[in-house]
């Protein structure tokens, strides 16, 4: 029975890296947890004047190449051993990028659409005090993630704020502009996604023009995906997310869809499409699927349906380890997660660095350093791949945990 605990999952990869790379058992042994993980219980006042206790969580995985980085999500679902995972995911992820910041994550078990705006902003303040010192510029530094935004993000940096008794914005990324964001962050994830498809489908001989997409979860990361894969000449066929999914064959406009969405709050019903199933959309026969929705999306019980040339992980671990390899072995090439969506962290970074040196840059100047980055990114883990003859999951592990590895072995750790 395939094993489904994402936890698991990357401990796994993980090992297998570390073997393959040669190195000793003490590597793994000090990779496989995290440094340091947080529990705290919320007091929320309620608007009824009740009080309700929430549950969160924050860990930090390795910091042996700088301060923690990794979003916050608030979602019923939020659990220790998730956020842990995505903790270890964060690390990898800078690390392939060559970013100098460590893995860390955290998150509430709450479903944020049964809270009014008051008692979001309660709870959102609420973490922060608990989490105290735990967080920091040069510490681990927060930003949004499922169901947070800005404006989260802001009442997050003025809690901060008054609890140090001066300015901090470079304690939390992801925040509106006009306090310390960064031009093009809101994009930057889909971006991302983008830019690696590009040059898969550049590697592949793959011409985007004409290209077909299907995109699975069509929030920010999904949205932004398919309207800048639409720019590059793609077209987008299917759309699926929690409200339900619309496929046309002839193509639908990603501007509108992205219209469609903020009107309806889903892409159900898109003039001219046809309803389809989650499955229905896993199975179309096209050159591009874009995975941005949840883990475990693609499991061994769903990856026979896959006809896609590329697969781009949009999300955090949609495709589990071993549909990844059924994939590898039927000639599918699988972006995965800790390169195709490191477009988000790698903005976020760009704004840690602006906020440190409280000095702005342009969205061109961005978007170009944003490009380079990942492109570069892409081309390490790419020649990994064909090198070792492996998937390129496995050869964004080896990239990331050489870099991890190397600069624990300076330090000493191991």
């Amino acid at each position: 029975m395939e094993n489904l605990d994402v936890f698991k999952q990357v401990q796994k990869q993980i090992k297998d890296a570390c073997d393959m790379l040669g190195l000793d058992n003490n590597y793994y042994e000090v990779l496989k947890q995290p440094e340091r993980a947080l529990e705290v219980s919320i007091p929320v006042r309620m608007d009824d004047g009740s009080v309700k206790v929430f549950s969160g969580y924050r860990s930090q995985h390795n910091t042996a190449n700088g301060p923690a980085k990794g979003g916050i999500r608030f979602h019923p679902g939020v659990h220790f051993d998730e956020v842990k995972t995505l903790s270890m995911w964060m690390t990898f992820k800078c690390a392939v990028i060559g970013l100098p910041y460590g893995g860390g994550k955290g998150g509430i078990t709450v479903d944020p659409r049964q809270l009014s705006k008051g008692e979001l902003e309660r709870l959102s303040r609420g973490f922060v005090r608990k989490l105290g010192d735990f967080i920091g510029p040069l510490v681990d530094i927060p930003a949004p993630d499922v169901n947070t935004n800005a404006q989260i993000m802001a009442w997050m940096v003025d809690e901060f704020n008054q609890m140090k008794g001066y300015n901090n914005p470079g304690v939390i990324t992801g925040k509106p502009v006009l306090i310390g964001g960064s031009l093009g962050r809101t994009e930057a994830t889909g971006r991302g996604v983008v830019i690696t498809t590009r040059e898969a489908c550049h590697a592949l001989n793959i011409d985007l023009k004409g290209a077909t997409v299907a995109v699975h979860g069509y929030g920010n990361v999904g949205s932004y995906a398919g309207l800048y894969l639409q720019e590059l000449g793609a077209k987008v066929v299917a759309a699926f997310d929690l409200g339900g999914g619309a496929y046309n064959p002839d193509g639908m406009c990603a501007v509108k869809l992205l219209d469609t969405v903020s009107t309806t709050g889903t892409v159900h019903g898109f003039p001219g499409s046809k309803d389809i199933s989650a499955n229905d959309l896993f199975a179309l026969d096209v050159d591009i699927l874009v995975l941005a929705a949840l883990e475990n999306t693609i499991t061994m019980e769903n990856q026979h349906l896959i006809k896609a040339k590329i697969v781009s992980e949009g999300a955090n671990g949609p495709v589990t380890a071993e549909a990844t390899n059924k994939l590898f072995e039927r000639g599918i090439t699988l972006i995965p997660d800790i390169l195709c969506n490191a477009g988000g962290v790698t903005v976020s970074y760009f704004e840690w660095v602006q906020n440190l040196a409280n000095y702005y840059w342009p969205l061109e100047e961005v978007n170009a350093k944003l490009e380079r980055n990942m492109v570069d990114a892409f081309a390490n883990v790419y020649n990994m791949a064909k090198d070792k003859n492996v998937d390129m999951r496995t050869a964004a592990y080896l990239v990331a945990i050489k870099r991890v590895g190397d600069a624990m072995k300076l330090y000493g750790t191991v």
